[in-house]
């Protein structure tokens, strides 16, 4: 037995880091509480008592203020991940309600903590709580308590299992205790999970994947910690009180995403400590600027929404004014949208010039949103000087500060808010040339010029973004690209050239900009997009994007595309200007038409997935699903950074990089297309073609953990012995995490020819980890779900000896007999329990069945190590085939579309809420209906029968039933497509 387990070396270093915090330890069974009890009842009331002078004249009122928190948490028991009811429970927290507690029932604010003085409210952390509900009784390994609300949940894991990570923590808080324990995440502030190596955590519902590290990148030294250090670190800086409190009044935000659903943001670690250093300059009011450089997608809108939050509420700026000033209308819309979602009191958009004046002369306490182009106008010259507010309390923070240089609008702002604070916010690094970025935002006391950093590398280290990977396409496509930069730099340079040598230069790149766009070539390149997007992009459901060289390119590509793909794939986004011809209005959308393009082709289902764009939507541009960019425009630095980024945003569970198809070759060179002073910034992106070298060694390393192993044998006998290489759990947790990289690998080189020599090891590689992968998921770092391509490339090369149809196996009396007498040995004792589990799953709901499916569990676990597939096993097996055969007999078999009928209808009673109560049945027979009078012979099959029944079916949820849910879309389409 471990010396070292969860219990001694992470649970309890937690609870006394925490406790050499200031926070006492109360172990959970000694607290005053019921295992029923959401909260410690008599800390809350002698909170109330000491925060509140109405109750300490009558602490009876307390009671009236408990029974309100008690009905929010009692709302939550048929609720799971119950955010509604925490973002209720939290407007109480952070003093936003008042009940009739004063003289003459006046009604009166109450106060829960001292924010003021963190330290003075009554913390507890305590460790093993249980929490019962009806019959169900859960354990947390830590809760922090203050003032008797359980305001952090936190889950430890075995430290010496190379195979158990945070994740399998993290699983257990969200899909397990948010679920069957809801209530008592009603009061929760966020949660954590972590095996000692590494700490993450969340907030209430949010996805695992998207769960944060937390990191002290403000600690002394550049050398990061690792293990418990790491973890001890974590501990001090997320889990202290005056952290908590931050989190629970500034760090935190209700907002609706795409699909309408209400969701709990918490900021990552560097939005909160990119936050706390703006406040914290502004406190010390000395130094009044400081730039702050956070990688393209790792959240620059939600640290200013943060920071603004906090700046609002501190003494010491006496009520500001706070400005967010960004580069470009669309920006301005993104950076609204972010604050709106949060519902940000005091929020105003501007959307004039004057309109910014008067807002800033009336001394407005607001936070006001406007572009650096309001600023064009101030003289920089006037006598006086053209100040449009010269007080001290005003704070500008600047999204992409480095295009404050475009006509001097930096020295303008400058100019005309004399006083005022600046921060300037970049997702990509200054250059040292840049003087004057650094001169109106940097401070020469910060580290690197910045105040806050958080690089490439940093934001792929911790989730918040993807890795990007190019491919280049044939020579036949590019145009000579040195000849296109040495044109237009010349041109761009040519202020004190002659009329007539203006004229050559404009010819030179005329004949270029011809070269771009000829016929021939678009049409090559519309070919090659459309094979490639309906090859590799669109069957693993992501969506992409056409960077065009002008608007005229953008229509052209529209146009070619248009004769290769159905019309509806694609459409231009492109603004309006001087030059824009009348047949192109439709391709120039308003701000609410453009939101609309943008909601669509977010959306799975949508039928939209490509968009053409030439300047639009290259920057402030928030599309998880876009994983392709198809470049034809010459861009470099600052532009092409921030349009190549487009495609890093994480899109789980699918999506594994980004991918830019470059026809003009941009990254031939990617010294002069990433010319930055910051290096790293070069290896932002990488070339498909280098990891095709790391291909043959991974397959390799992977195959040295078999050796003497006969691949060429399969059936049991090959099984035992590949199993039998991995003897210990040790074993075979390193194995993991060497195929995790060999499928990694696969996903970004599949279908490339590359991969063929290596398929059928491959596939045998990936049957060996299935075998050994722990039956209840443990262990998610290392035993990772197979990823899409790899199963696509495992569906496509099933090994002869296993038969298409499993049933044959499984359900034949002879063939049962002749492997148990030894004549056959080509049967899989894998291949067989899923066999089982798909007919069980054809009769969900049906109690015979569901025991079935617990005897199969309880069978997997009986013999969950090596010995899996000797022969008592499989007879077990094959008897519970036998009485599953027995059971299918018994029952009458329903049409496949009352089975359809039957399964749509349990989608949507999960779906349903109790606004709407008989909606299902209504639901079902009008997609019955529609379906039955849409489809024909064999429409699955064909692109226009799927087409035709996906409007139909979209027509019936989102327009009759107002259902506008792409994951029960996806689901009820998936049914309907099986049954009908």
């Amino acid at each position: 037995m471990s010396v070292f387990n969860e219990a001694n070396s992470v649970r309890d270093l937690i609870r006394d880091e925490v406790v050499n915090l200031g926070v006492a330890f109360t172990a959970g069974a000694d607290l005053d509480r019921k295992t029923e009890d959401v909260l410690l009842t008599g800390s809350v009331r002698a909170a109330l008592a000491r925060l509140n002078p109405d109750i300490a004249a009558n602490p009876d009122k307390a009671e009236q203020v408990l029974y309100q928190l008690s009905g929010i948490i009692r709302e939550a028991r048929q609720n799971p991940h119950p955010i509604t009811q925490n973002e209720e429970f939290m407007s109480w927290l952070l003093e936003d309600k008042s009940v009739p507690l004063g003289e003459d029932a006046e009604h009166v604010t109450i106060r829960f903590f001292d924010f003021d003085d963190p330290a003075a409210n009554e913390w507890i952390i305590s460790t093993e709580v249980t929490f019962a509900r009806k019959q169900v009784s859960k354990r947390f390994d830590l809760v922090i308590w203050c003032n008797g609300f359980p305001l952090i949940v936190g889950e430890a894991k075995n430290p010496t299992r190379p195979s158990e990570s945070w994740l399998d923590g993290a699983a257990q808080i969200h899909d397990d205790y948010e679920q069957t324990v809801a209530p008592f995440f009603v009061p929760n502030v966020f949660v954590f999970a972590t095996e000692g190596k590494e700490l993450r955590y969340g907030s209430v519902g949010m996805p695992i994947e998207k769960w944060g590290p937390w990191r002290d990148e403000t600690a002394a030294g550049d050398r990061p910690k690792s293990g418990i250090a790491a973890v001890q670190e974590a501990v001090r800086g997320l889990l202290n009180p005056v952290s908590v409190m931050d989190f629970l009044r500034f760090f935190t935000t209700f907002a609706t995403d795409k699909n309408h659903r209400k969701i709990k943001i918490i900021a990552r670690f560097q939005q909160f400590q990119g936050a706390n250093a703006i406040v914290e300059r502004v406190r010390e009011g000395t130094v009044k600027t400081g730039l702050i450089w956070h990688f393209q997608g790792s959240g620059k809108s939600l640290l200013m929404l943060f920071a603004s939050l906090k700046l609002k509420s501190l003494p010491e700026a006496k009520n500001p004014t706070i400005l967010i000033i960004v580069d470009r209308t669309d920006l301005d819309t993104q950076i609204t949208g972010t604050f709106n979602a949060s519902d940000v009191a005091g929020l105003v958009s501007t959307d004039s010039r004057a309109e910014l004046q008067e807002l800033l002369r009336a001394g407005a306490r607001k936070i006001i949103v406007t572009t650096i182009q309001k600023f064009q106008d101030v003289k920089l010259d006037a006598t006086p000087p053209d100040v449009w507010d010269d007080k001290h309390n005003i704070i500008a923070l600047v999204d992409e500060a480095h295009r404050t240089q475009e006509g001097d609008l930096g020295a303008r702002l400058r100019t005309a808010l004399p006083n005022a604070f600046r921060f300037g916010l970049t997702g990509t690094p200054i250059n040292k040339r840049d003087r004057n970025t650094f001169a109106l935002f940097g401070h020469p006391g910060d580290e690197g010029g910045y105040l806050s950093k958080y690089s490439f590398q940093d934001s792929i280290r911790d989730g918040a973004t993807l890795p990007l990977h190019f491919e280049v396409r044939p020579s036949s496509m590019k145009i000579d690209q040195d000849a296109i930069d040495t044109a237009f730099a010349e041109l761009a340079d040519s202020e004190d050239l002659s009329e007539k040598e203006r004229a050559n230069l404009s010819k030179r790149a005329a004949s270029i900009e011809r070269l771009i766009k000829a016929p021939n070539r678009i049409q090559m390149i519309a070919e090659d997009i459309a094979e490639h997007f309906t090859t590799k992009v669109e069957p693993e459901g992501f969506k992409a994007q056409v960077v065009a060289y002008d608007k005229e390119a953008c229509v052209a590509y529209k146009t070619a595309l248009d004769k290769i793909l159905d019309p509806e794939i694609s459409t231009i986004v492109m603004s309006k200007s001087r030059d824009s011809k009348p047949e192109w209005a439709k391709w120039e959308p308003n701000p609410d038409e453009q939101k609309v393009i943008v909601d669509r082709f977010n959306d799975p289902s949508d039928p939209l997935k490509i968009l053409i764009v030439t300047a639009k939507l290259l920057t402030g541009f928030d599309a998880p699903i876009l994983y392709c960019q198809y470049l034809d425009k010459t861009l470099k630095e600052h532009t092409l950074l921030q349009a190549i980024c487009r495609t890093n945003r994480v899109y789980p569970p699918r999506k594994t990089h980004g991918l830019i198809v470059d026809y003009l070759g941009v990254f031939d060179d990617t010294m002069k297309s990433l010319d930055f002073d910051e290096k790293s910034v070069r290896r932002v992106i990488t070339n498909l073609d280098e990891l095709e070298g790391q291909l043959e060694p991974a397959v390799r390393d992977a195959l040295g953990f078999f050796p003497g192993v006969d691949r060429t044998i399969h059936g049991y006998e090959g099984l035992i012995a590949a199993q039998q290489a991995l003897a210990d759990d040790e074993t075979k947790d390193e194995f993991a995490g060497t195929y995790s990289v060999v499928s990694q690998l696969f996903e970004a080189l599949s279908p490339r020819p590359v991969v063929n020599p290596y398929r059928a090891d491959f596939v045998w590689l990936t049957d060996v980890y299935r075998s050994v992968k722990p039956p209840d998921n443990s262990g998610w770092l290392r035993w990772i779900a197979l990823r899409p391509k790899t199963l696509e490339i495992i569906n496509s090369n099933i090994q002869v000896e296993i038969p298409a149809k499993t049933d044959t196996i499984v359900l034949n009396a002879d063939t049962i007999e002749e492997y148990l007498s030894g004549h056959r040995s080509d049967i899989d004792a894998e291949e067989i329990a899923k066999a089982i589990t798909a007919r069980i799953a054809k009769h969900r709901g049906n109690p015979k069945f569901v025991a079935l499916g617990k005897r199969l569990n309880a069978l997997r676990e009986k013999y969950s190590d090596l010995q899996q597939a000797n022969l008592d096993f499989l007879r077990e097996l094959l008897e519970l085939a036998k009485d599953t055969v027995a059971a299918e007999n018994e029952i009458e078999e329903l049409p496949p579309e009352e089975q359809g009928k039957a399964a749509l209808t349990e989608l949507f009673e999960a779906v349903k809420t109790e606004e709407t109560p008989i909606i299902v049945e209504n639901v079902v027979h009008e997609i019955d209906e529609v379906v039955r009078a849409t489809r024909f012979t064999g429409w699955q099959g064909t692109h226009e029968g799927e087409r035709e029944v996906q409007k139909a079916l979209r027509r019936t949820l989102y327009i009759k039933f107002k259902i506008r849910d792409a994951d029960v879309f996806d689901k009820a389409y998936s049914y309907v497509r099986e049954y009908y």
